[in-house]
């Protein structure tokens, strides 16, 4: 047995948080500084978390391995079970030529790369986050953008910039659920419930909905791209962002995000039938503006090159798509075809709306559909002297968003028919494909669950929450650190939903702003968590240069930060107080 101790060297809470930063410095050094593999630096930074833990925060070794081996095992599932299937969907139809023909449906509505990455990365991209969330829309959205003809690391940059304002209500509000649990156990409060806390939520992260589509045309265009396609970016940031807030606060909030990713994608839609981009922005024309500042270096992403000689587009499965010259014949798909290459997305909503239908939840909660058990041999208290509940592993092997993707996999085998033999050799493919970003998930989850049941997280919370009523500017700052670490809102508000509103408590602040606050800046370290970092990489075949996705993103996750931050200080006052429910 082992029981936590937040200030265990030197007896001072300030000199073990900064113990306990170690292994997540060394992580970003190694990830953003220094260049190395995500894998390794993931690997590098686990046995770090093990040292800290054992030398300085004085857990058994026993217990430290097995804390991280849990890490690995949750890593893998659900997270990389998620992941790996969700991409096997892809790759189905890929093999069948039907990604083509999606492909080809999405330059239908705008052939512009700008308005492209707001439907597919934001708009397309939520809505997949609302009904799996954990990675899925990063590994979907980020192959769809190369297929347009996006350079791998602009195309990865995008898809995860993106995934951030969907990101508190994702899995059907997933993180929230989680978070009204730990929170309401740690205060009488009435208000600490699923729906007082949505709707708190739900008046946070609509602000960067609004920012972030003019962020991504940003990324894609840079200030012409903002001049020329600030109307579109608007109108799904602002749409977006209303009806989060209105079906946050008064429809439903695990639907939230899958009402604002259909008014969104519609409106924008809507609006391309009577405006169009002054100058539009094509494949060959952002590849050939590229081109022209660079005078070495190549990539797998799609390009055509000025003289109207083309390379194809390498997908994750090694397949050459979306190939051809500027002079080629445009291709007349069929109306059956375009149905086809839509149905595995179409397939994908069906099941989770039928699985999160609360009578069919409750059904498979229960086993043999659901196991839970402590981690064998892992005994580990709070500080309390309480039992920590993460100890504890669910094996939901068939409500899992993975599982419910393979049966959307085989559904898709069915209607785009695909042999049994192709699809099996391509679910192999998927893993051979996807085996850094494994080693990488599984590694940083290990660090996550060393650091964790270590005490090493909880040292460095209270830390931030000694710091009183000035706690409101930090608290989306721990949030984000914990998305940072764990890759997951939901890991994050369960490592810290409770610490949140014990320290509002103490430094007189509202406990449901606190609470709310870990989550909405949560979502801003999803785009540089190590995990989804690495799932974007092995996507665009760029495994092992995670670092400079990193170096793209990280200036806009900690720019997002501060806004959160100035949000929920102003939110704590009574300039935006009337905010709080």
């Amino acid at each position: 047995m082992f029981q936590q101790n937040f200030s265990p060297v030197g007896d001072s809470l300030a000199l073990s948080a900064l113990c306990a930063a170690i292994p997540l410095v060394t992580l970003f050094v190694l990830l953003g500084g220094l260049r190395v593999k995500a894998w390794v630096a993931g690997l590098i930074s686990l046995g770090v978390a093990l040292v800290v833990a054992i030398a300085l925060f004085e857990m058994p070794v026993g217990q430290a391995l097995l804390a991280g081996t849990e890490g690995a095992a949750f890593g893998f599932f659900p997270i990389l079970w998620i992941v790996i299937n969700a991409i096997w969907v892809y790759n189905l139809t890929v093999a069948s030529g039907h990604f083509d023909v999606l492909r080809r449906s999405f330059e239908k509505v705008s052939p512009d790369q700008r308005i492209q990455a707001v439907i597919i990365a934001f708009c397309f991209g939520a809505l997949l986050e609302a009904l799996a969330g954990f990675g899925t829309p990063v590994a979907i959205t980020v192959v769809m953008l190369m297929a347009l003809g996006f350079r791998p690391i602009k195309a990865a940059a995008v898809a995860l910039i993106a995934n951030t304002a969907p990101v508190a209500f994702g899995a059907l509000a997933t993180p929230i659920v989680t978070l009204a649990t730990v929170s309401s156990g740690a205060s009488d409060d009435p208000r600490l419930n699923l729906d007082t806390l949505g709707a708190m939520v739900g008046r946070q992260t609509p602000i960067l909905a609004i920012i972030v589509p003019l962020v991504l045309v940003f990324v894609v265009d840079g200030k012409r791209g903002v001049r020329q396609t600030w109307l579109p970016a608007i109108v799904c940031g602002v749409t977006f962002g209303l009806a989060q807030f209105v079906a946050s606060n008064y429809i439903s909030v695990p639907l939230a995000d899958i009402v604002a990713a259909l008014v969104a994608a519609a409106s924008v839609v809507a609006l391309l039938r009577v405006w169009t981009p002054s100058d539009v922005l094509t494949a060959d024309q952002a590849v050939a503006e590229e081109e022209a500042h660079e005078h070495s270096g190549s990539s797998r992403s799609a390009r055509r090159r000025p003289d109207g000689v083309s390379t194809s587009v390498t997908s994750s499965t090694g397949r050459a798509v979306g190939s051809g010259k500027a002079s080629d014949a445009p291709v007349s798909d069929s109306g059956a075809e375009v149905a086809k290459a839509y149905a595995p997305y179409l397939v994908i909503i069906a099941i989770f709306s039928i699985v999160n239908i609360p009578a069919v939840k409750e059904f498979l909660a229960e086993k043999p559909f659901t196991y839970s058990f402590e981690w064998p041999g892992l005994d580990v208290l709070n500080p309390n002297g309480d039992a920590v509940a993460t100890t504890i592993f669910a094996f939901n092997w068939i409500p899992a968003a993975g599982t419910l993707m393979i049966l959307a996999g085989i559904i898709t085998m069915l209607i785009l028919k695909v042999s049994p033999g192709d699809a099996l050799r391509t679910y192999g493919r998927t893993y051979v494909e996807l085996k850094s970003a494994i080693i990488t998930v599984m590694a940083v989850l290990g660090l996550a669950y060393v650091m964790n049941l270590s005490g090493q997280t909880g040292s460095l919370g209270a830390w931030l929450a000694g710091t009183g009523a000035a706690f409101a500017i930090l608290s989306p700052i721990l949030g984000w650190l914990g998305v940072a670490v764990t890759g997951s809102d939901t890991s994050a508000n369960a490592l810290f939903g409770a610490l949140q509103v014990q320290t509002a408590a103490s430094a007189g602040l509202d406990p449901v702003l606190m609470a709310a606050a870990n989550s909405s800046g949560g979502v801003l370290g999803k785009m540089v968590s190590p995990q989804n970092l690495a799932i974007a990489a092995a996507a665009v075949g760029m495994a092992g240069r995670e670092g400079d996705i990193f170096r793209k993103v990280i200036g806009w996750s900690l720019g997002l930060l501060l806004l959160m931050c100035i949000l929920v200080a102003l939110q704590s006052t009574a300039v935006l107080s009337w905010m709080v429910p």
